[in-house]
């Protein structure tokens, strides 16, 4: 292992341990669609599947990265949720940090196995991936045989994920890691990390400082890691305090775990609080809205008290902007 993937390996921070995906609701006017293009320059395919409502106009694009060990299939309430209000929603799975790594060994290996996945070259692949779906997007949008053929506002593209997916959102938003590495993706607008963290042997402030772009940071008062034992709940919040004023959000739940914003069932899961789902549901999707739909009314509602009064925040959540 370089020293770049030593230095990178407690940011990558992520999620499932041998989980299931909760099945998705059906719902309404939004049709499921799994592609797997192949970057050919890499020899490598990228799984996607996407979440399209009915549309006679182009909509702007929501991508997401799954955590550590998971998959395509993850968090159909927030794909399905998105989509039913106007969103075409994208959600990738990346080779070599997804489902496989758990799915292929003992029980006994797992975790291992995911600490092993946890590794700089992983992370630079989910960067890459993101870049080449990107360019699929655009080639797609243009193509009249395809299902996404003039339905797809690229001038309005957010980028989303949970965990690892967090560490590859902070990444294409412009985060520096250590030994000067930047992966920023221009074509995006807005970034929203559930779960986000630090680098190991870097300050947040060096890693977040310079970010400009619309950011909205999501996280709980129990979201530890399983993988690295230097992340927790409060080394994640170091990520919002380190970002520079301007179009910054943080959303804290008191009592959130890690398995909060996911959809992964387990009996290392437990019992989530009702409340939280919807709650991510409605903020983000005015946050989409404020900076994606370039919505005044919802950038305004973001930067008030109505937040608690019209979600399911509890008085100790956290809900704060600068």
């Amino acid at each position: 292992m370089t020293k770049l993937h030593r230095s990178l390996l407690g940011t990558l921070l992520l999620t499932t341990l041998f989980l299931t995906t909760a099945p998705a609701a059906e719902e309404a006017k939004v049709r499921q669609i799994d592609l797997e293009p192949k970057d050919a320059a890499r020899d490598r395919v990228v799984p996607i599947r996407i979440y399209l409502p009915e549309t006679e106009q182009p909509l702007p694009v929501i991508l997401f990265s799954h955590g550590l060990g998971g998959s395509r299939k993850n968090s159909p309430y927030l794909g399905n949720f998105w989509a039913e209000h106007g969103y075409v929603c994208v959600f990738l799975q990346h080779a070599g940090s997804d489902e496989e790594v758990w799915k292929s060994v003992t029980r006994r290996e797992i975790l291992p196995a995911m600490k092993q996945a946890a590794n700089g070259k992983n992370m630079l692949d989910r960067n890459k991936d993101v870049s080449f779906i990107l360019d699929q997007l655009e080639v797609w949008s243009k193509q009249a045989d395809s299902p996404l053929s003039g339905k797809l506002d690229l001038e309005h593209v957010g980028m989303t994920g949970h965990s690892f997916g967090a560490v590859t959102t902070t990444a294409v938003a412009g985060r520096k890691f250590p030994l000067g590495m930047s992966a920023s993706e221009p074509r995006l607008d807005a970034f929203l990390p559930m779960s986000p963290q630090t680098s190991e042997g870097m300050s947040a402030e060096k890693s977040f400082g310079e970010i400009k772009a619309p950011m909205l940071c999501m996280t709980g008062t129990e979201d530890s890691s399983m993988i690295s034992p230097n992340t927790t709940p409060a080394s994640r919040r170091e990520v919002y305090k380190a970002l520079p004023p301007g179009d910054k959000y943080e959303l804290v739940f008191d009592g959130g775990t890690h398995a909060t914003f996911s959809d992964a069932q387990g009996i290392r899961i437990g019992r989530r609080d009702p409340a939280h789902h919807p709650a991510i549901q409605e903020i983000s999707l005015k946050f989409w809205d404020a900076y994606l739909k370039n919505d005044p009314a919802a950038k305004k509602w973001l930067q008030s008290d109505q937040v608690r009064k019209d979600t399911t925040l509890k008085d100790t959540d956290v809900w704060q902007w600068k």
